[in-house]
């Protein structure tokens, strides 16, 4: 989630942190700086998002550092006194679309310059790639820089100021409870938006598609239920002639009835454990070696992948039961032969 000054600019950051870390929940905070500037490289410039964050509390918050191909994020440590120039880390698309790489240096130009006759001149200063990292989201990766929190306010002129806090929680799916009890501690005067507030529209979405895509599934299930019962059915045709010694020499209407339930059940169950299996399988396949690329219109590189048991579970009891319920009709005609109709002519 994130916490910002409802008029904007958030000064005096550190007594807001100690207040949020003291709320359960919390697992880090760390502020940010948020805007739009130009890159200019060695095979051209381009547009991107500049984050100025704190190398030294952003790995609580973000997972930057897992992403990273080259450098490290300490290497944004860098004062704005320092003779060093600034260090940047670039997204891997980034990288390649100004054509520079780790080592190289780059121009970042800001638009919020000094006011002139002439116009607004454009704020330009050097920065050395230290790092590039690739998430697999072509939108991170294409468009998102890292700078140094101090050099990110020295550039932009904010004089110690953020634009707010990035916090994360232990437990994502309580994001709004610690969001309501963060805001009844600051008070009106800050703004606190969670995950879920700042994506509804597309999480609204999905529950949607995943809604539709369990009908398109019990009704895959029932179409093989079908299969099921024609089976039976045909089944019960052949055995009309033991069915009925069967019942001839004691067998009851339960018995027979049972019978092929069961036999339906067996097969249901099969299939189910047998489709279980495989689709399990390609899913840790296609987790573990991701060779199904996609294309740049999607936001990720890769296939994703995620097992979830709890919808697995659902399916298969569905499936057993759509099973047992084709199994019923077959069942009871079987139950209802008469033996003295069904051997009339033996």
């Amino acid at each position: 989630m994130v916490v910002q000054e409802a008029g904007g600019l958030l000064y005096h950051q550190q007594s807001i942190i100690e207040q949020v870390r003291e709320i359960a929940g919390v697992r880090g905070v760390t502020p940010y700086i948020y805007t739009q500037v130009m890159l200019s490289g060695g095979s051209g410039g381009t547009g991107a998002v500049l984050r100025g964050i704190d190398p030294a509390t952003a790995g609580e918050v973000l997972d930057l550092a897992r992403h990273l191909k080259s450098g490290e994020l300490a290497d944004l440590a860098t004062t704005p006194g320092e003779r060093r120039v600034p260090g940047i880390i670039l997204g891997k698309e980034l990288a390649a679309q100004l054509g520079v790489g780790t080592g190289d240096r780059i121009k970042l130009i800001s638009a919020s310059g000094p006011l002139t006759p002439m116009g607004v001149l454009p704020k330009i200063r050097a920065c050395q790639v230290v790092g590039i990292f690739e998430t697999g989201m072509y939108e991170y990766d294409s468009s998102l820089a890292y700078l140094g929190l101090p050099a990110a306010q020295d550039f932009l002129e904010l004089e110690g100021a953020i634009h707010g806090l990035e916090i994360k929680v232990d437990n994502i799916d309580r994001a709004d409870r610690i969001a309501l009890t963060i805001q009844g501690k600051l008070g009106p005067s800050y703004l606190v938006r969670d995950w879920m507030s700042m994506n509804r529209n597309i999480f609204s979405a999905l529950r949607l598609e995943k809604t539709a895509l369990s009908v398109i599934m019990i009704l895959v299930v029932m179409v093989a239920a079908f299969n099921i019962v024609s089976t039976l059915t045909m089944v019960v045709m052949e055995k009309t002639r033991d069915i009925a010694i069967l019942k001839a020499m004691g067998a009851t209407a339960g018995s027979i009835m049972r019978i092929f339930v069961y036999e339906g059940l067996i097969i249901g169950a099969a299939g189910t454990l047998l489709g279980m299996a495989g689709g399990l399988g390609l899913c840790e396949i296609l987790g573990r070696y991701q060779f199904i690329k996609l294309p740049e219109v999607y936001p990720v590189t890769t296939l994703p992948v995620k097992v979830l048991p709890l919808d697995v579970t659902l399916i298969a009891l569905a499936a057993v039961i759509i099973t047992f319920a084709a199994t019923i009709y077959p069942a009871r005609q079987a139950a209802r032969i008469d033996p003295a109709v069904a051997l009339r002519y033996e």
